[in-house]
């Protein structure tokens, strides 16, 4: 059997880590820069309990994240006026060009794999630092709304 020159299967692991534009550490993964990959890029992300990005959005390029444990919100839209909760299990997909940002608002880590239709890490990244006083109007409000949920209810809120 032939095999085309320069082209292998690769193994990455994911040991080493690097500090996005998005205000968030990633651990290196499948990219451009690493082994050579030409339309995907797909890496893991843990957001520490109070953790967040900073508002963002991927030019041209889709997103793809399967959260593996915990739970986010993720705010979105042209002012981060929408917000979706996804858990362990669940998949979220966020268009190319799309305002956004994650949340981790609970007391455990979340992780998940981030999967985008651009090879390179972090060159479709463009921050959105004119949204980031809509993020934090956004972000009191969901933990003003879960504090009066958990008075109520001993069912997380998120």
């Amino acid at each position: 059997m032939n095999s085309s020159p320069g082209l292998a299967c690769r193994v990455i692991r994911a040991s080493e880590t690097y500090d996005g534009k998005q205000g968030l550490t990633y651990f290196s993964g499948i990219a451009a820069e690493n082994v050579g990959s030409k339309g995907i890029c797909m890496h893991l992300l843990a957001i520490p309990p109070g953790g967040r990005a900073k508002a963002h959005l991927h030019e041209n390029h889709e997103t793809a994240v399967y959260v593996l444990d915990g739970e986010t919100v993720t705010l979105f839209g042209e002012r981060l006026e929408n917000c979706i909760r996804s858990s362990a299990g669940d998949i979220v997909y966020i268009p190319a060009g799309v305002p956004h940002l994650p949340i981790n608002l609970s007391d455990k880590p979340a992780s998940a794999v981030i999967a985008r239709t651009d090879p390179n890490e972090q060159e479709s990244v463009v921050l959105l630092p004119e949204l980031e006083k809509f993020a934090e109007k956004a972000i009191e409000s969901l933990k003003q709304q879960a504090a009066a949920q958990g008075r109520n209810s001993t069912k997380n809120p998120l």
